[in-house]
Order: C-alpha cells, then sequence, then structure tokens
C-alpha cells in the first residue's frame, strides 16, 4: 500500500529579532506548530532537531534538541539532532518523513539557530564550519577578503564565471535582490522588511566584488516546525518526493545541484514546469539566478533576464521565487532554513499567504543546500542537497 506524509502543523518565529534565547523559539515553535496541527506535546512520538551552531555560539555540542526542549512537554518523544550545516533543516525534514512513511507515528521536524551572540567573528567560524578544515585552510589562503567571508568570496566567484559565460549583468542580479525585498515586504517573519531599488543595490557597500551588500543574505536568529502524520486532512499538503545528496569533491556546486534535481523531478513523476512557487537557496542574488537554471526552472543562461524581467515576482509570467523574500530577505537562520521554506510553502498551497499569495497555488518545490567540500582538490561541490517536492491537500 502506498503511502503519503502530510504536513499537518507549521510554525516560524519572526526573523528580525535578536531578544529570544534558542530554549524560547525552540518552544515557541514546537507549540505553535503543534497547536496548528491540534495536537499536545505528549502527542509526538519523535522530534528530529537541525542545528548547526549551537555547540561553538552556545556551549552545547550535543544532545541539542533534548536541552533546549527541556520544558516542551514532549513526554513520550525521542529527539534525534541533525547538524548539517544550512541544509540541517531540510535534512531534519528528510529523516522525519522517513520515519512518518515508516509508521513512526506524529513526527515533529524542527529547525533552530541563535546566531547573534554579539560575536560576529565567531558566527562567521561557526558558517565556515561547514567546510571541511583542509577547504578552510585553502578557502582562506586564497580567498580571503576585507568582507571577512570567504563563503562570499566563492558565491563571487561564481559570479563571475556566470556573467562571463552567459552574459549575465550586475543589474540583473540586482532586479534579483529587488525581487527577494520585494517579497520580504510583504512577509510578517522576514528580517528585512522594506522594499528596495535596483540603484540602492547596486550603490551598497561591496562584499566581494560584483556582489554588494543589498545582493547578499544574512544570518540571523530564528526556528521553524512542521508537524508530519500519514493522516490525509482536508488542506493539509503532501510530500510528494524528498530527495537528498551529498557530494565528494568530485563534481562542482551547481552539477551536484543539477544531478540532484534530477533525481527529483524522477522521484516525484513532476516536470519543473509544472511547479508554480520555489523556495529556494539564495545565499546571494547571483545564486538565485545560478540556481534556477541548475533546478532546471530555466535553460543556463535564461534565468537573468527572466529575473529582471518580472517573471518571477508575484504575478508574473514564470515560476514564482521565494514568495518568503529567501534567505536575501527573510534571512538565513542555518539550521531552520530549509523548514522555514516549507513553512511557506505549506501557506502558499493552504492559500493562507496573504498578500503574497500565488493564486491557484498547488504545486511547490523547496531546495535547500548545506556546506562545500573539494576546493583544495579544484572543485566546490555541495556537501548536502534536499530537494522536497509538495502537492496541495
Amino acid at each position: 500500500m502506498d503511502r503519503s506524509t502530510y504536513i499537518v502543523g507549521t510554525a516560524t518565529t519572526p526573523m528580525q529579532r535578536r531578544d529570544l534565547s534558542i530554549e524560547e523559539m525552540s518552544h515557541q515553535v514546537v507549540d505553535h506548530a503543534l497547536s496548528d496541527a491540534g495536537m499536545t506535546p505528549d502527542q509526538v512520538d519523535l522530534v528530529v532537531f537541525g542545528n548547526a551552531t549551537a555547540g561553538r555560539l552556545l556551549n552545547q555540542a550535543c544532545i541539542r534538541g533534548q536541552s533546549f526542549l527541556l520544558d516542551a512537554g514532549l513526554r513520550n518523544a525521542g529527539i534525534i539532532n541533525v547538524d548539517n550545516s544550512c541544509a540541517g533543516g531540510s535534512s531534519a525534514l528528510h529523516l522525519a518523513n522517513l520515519s512518518t512513511l515508516g509508521g513512526g507515528g506524529t513526527v515533529l521536524a524542527v529547525g533552530v539557530e541563535k546566531m547573534w551572540t554579539g560575536h560576529r567573528l565567531e558566527t562567521l567560524a561557526g558558517i565556515e564550519d561547514g567546510v571541511p578544515e583542509v577547504d578552510r585552510a585553502f578557502m582562506h589562503g586564497n580567498w580571503e577578503n576585507p568582507s571577512g567571508s570567504v563563503l562570499m568570496a566563492l558565491n563571487a566567484k561564481w559570479t563571475v564565471e556566470h556573467m562571463g559565460t552567459w552574459g549575465t549583468t550586475v543589474e540583473q542580479i540586482a532586479a534579483a535582490a529587488v525581487k527577494a525585498r520585494k517579497h520580504g515586504a510583504l512577509n510578517p517573519n522576514a528580517q528585512f522588511q522594506s522594499e528596495v531599488t535596483l540603484a540602492e543595490v547596486l550603490a551598497s557597500s561591496p562584499v566581494v566584488a560584483p556582489l554588494t551588500r543589498l545582493m547578499c543574505s544574512s544570518f540571523t536568529d530564528g526556528a521553524a516546525a512542521v508537524v508530519l502524520s500519514l493522516e490525509a486532512r482536508k488542506g493539509a499538503p503532501r510530500i510528494v518526493s524528498s530527495t537528498v545528496r551529498s557530494g565528494n569533491g568530485e563534481i562542482d556546486y551547481h552539477e551536484r545541484l543539477a544531478e540532484t534535481a534530477a533525481a527529483a523531478w524522477e522521484a516525484s513523476g513532476i516536470d519543473p514546469a509544472d511547479v508554480d512557487v520555489v523556495e529556494l537557496h539564495d545565499a546571494t542574488s547571483a545564486e538565485e539566478i545560478c540556481a534556477l537554471e541548475s533546478l532546471g526552472f530555466f535553460k543556463p543562461g535564461d534565468a537573468a533576464a527572466a529575473t529582471a524581467a518580472g517573471d518571477t515576482t508575484l504575478g508574473g509570467k514564470g515560476i514564482t521565487v521565494n514568495t518568503s523574500g529567501g534567505l536575501v530577505s527573510r534571512g538565513h537562520p542555518l539550521g531552520a532554513t530549509g523548514i522555514a521554506q516549507v513553512v511557506e510553502l505549506v501557506a502558499q498551497l493552504r492559500d493562507e499567504a496573504g498578500a503574497r499569495q500565488v493564486p491557484g497555488a498547488r504545486l511547490a518545490v523547496a531546495a535547500n543546500t548545506g556546506g562545500m567540500i573539494g576546493s583544495h582538490a579544484g572543485t566546490t561541490d555541495a556537501a548536502f542537497i534536499g530537494i522536497h517536492v509538495l502537492e496541495a491537500g
């Protein structure tokens, strides 16, 4: 008998706040997601908890979920912890989905990150923990820059390559940032809720050329949670497929993303042309353009012009991209990002997204990536990619 997992409850925190502890954020999303599902904590059988930086930043290297959810009332639940850099959220969701399909009962996937601790360099180091030590040494030796982020330098490298290969312009990249902030302005939980102009994006302070500050995502505090069940409820979106891959340094990041996307389309039986809305991992606005092509939504070289033309904006003629504002506007709390993407997509598929609703949305995709591997050997492969295809209930 075929089984499907249904998302019956969701929650996310406001990602513009810095005053909540990681315990408060964890409890908040668990409480709200269970309330949305009409359940109580003692009905939960399993929690899969995603977090990346608590070991470095909060001195809690192990049993993070048990520590941060100590008073959540989860009397009967097992708690499994996932540390997978920026992809902890999609990793937790994948495991939660497998457990649900296997008859594991009611399962919670939770992602939480407390990144504002007053020690910016430690937070940047925590982000770089998603890169093997030998690769970190290579990156710092070759891509050190005034921004302090060698990962932004890597994104700048990809940007220059895309511009050189396909003629992508900095103005087209800036258009993606304008779109992100336009969508984020409609999201009360986004980190940045004000629109910006093309001129403001281009004039913002440089990070690593050609990327400017307004083209780059920001780390933030945040949490998100979803409740999974085998029970098919009215209006509850279904997980059509959950596809994950880890790189080994043999190919580059965007090749790995294209390979994983092809596997996701095969597993789901869905053509990317049929998808209504996607939440993708826009660490930078240039990466949004690259990812749209790697995921198969546009042919190589076509996404930049489509973005500048407004095709990917709410009301545009193409697939709608990052209605939440994405990492650039919603914010990027590492271990929570993948689940926050799904929370947004569930709102879209339940027709509950308000001013940022995609009319008639039926099919949605979340693509979350984390970590880099292989730069010392000449590639920049993805450490983990998780792609979830969702269908309206």
